[in-house]
């Protein structure tokens, strides 16, 4: 009795086998088959802590190689933008041939169809916002722009100014130029000249009314850091 339960245990731990083998005998192959069983060692605790520790080590190195990569992915990301005020840039080194320019994008509406427009600056954003801004800029749907100067500077003034202009043609407001036109108390329209000066800078000189500083033709400079607090300001005038 006795003997039945342990062989029935020992099947219990044990795979049957079965070999096959290609004999010849007297010029012609006969297949033989073997059959056995192979007794199966059980799982000690110490095996068991192994592969458990083995276990843990690939999770570990799994989690470490996601993270490593994270780590990289930020890093890179931070080596190919730049942010001002919560507005991305990509730092763009293909747009044009030799020169690196830094591109946003901005949500516009043509002919009923919503879209983002990609607009480049020439300016590291980082190094524009250090133009002092005077004040508060406020979008509206009518726009006065002056110049009391050419502000050629080798193409310079001409780019610059046309940025400006695109840039808020293209979120819907009018811009004209109107010699007569000052500084609007009734706040009708955004009123904007710009002048030549000791320094650098934009000057908020009423409520809606902006006077941009250049010197030694930093017009696009000049042009570029009005932009920047106008991407800023983008989203809540398009979704006002």
């Amino acid at each position: 009795m006795n003997n039945k339960k342990k062989d029935s245990k020992k099947e219990e731990n044990s795979e049957k086998i079965t070999e096959i083998f290609e004999v010849e005998k007297n010029g012609k192959e006969k297949i033989i088959e073997a059959h056995g069983t192979e007794e199966e060692k059980p799982t000690s605790k110490e095996q068991l802590k192994k592969e458990k520790k083995i276990f843990i080590i690939i999770i570990a190195l799994m989690i470490g190689l996601a993270g490593l990569f994270a780590t990289f992915y930020l890093i890179n990301d931070s080596f190919n933008h730049i942010i001002f005020n919560n507005v991305k840039f990509t730092i763009d080194k293909s747009a044009m041939a030799g020169r690196t320019l830094y591109r946003t994008s901005i949500p516009v509406t043509i002919n009923g169809t919503k879209f983002n427009y990609n607009f480049w600056l020439r300016g590291n954003p980082q190094k524009t916002e250090k133009i002092p801004f005077e004040g508060n800029l406020t979008v509206m749907k009518n726009m006065v722009l002056n110049q009391t100067s050419n502000f050629n500077c080798d193409g310079d003034g001409i780019i610059g100014v046309a940025n400006l202009l695109k840039l808020y043609n293209l979120i819907g407001s009018e811009v004209i130029a109107d010699k007569n036109a000052t500084c609007d108390s009734q706040e009708r329209y955004v009123f904007i000249n710009i002048e030549e000066g000791n320094e650098t800078k934009i000057v908020q000189t009423g409520k809606t009314c902006y006077t941009i500083k250049v010197k030694n033709c930093e017009i696009l400079p000049a042009t570029e850091r009005y932009m920047l607090e106008t991407f800023v300001k983008i989203d809540q005038y398009v979704n006002a």
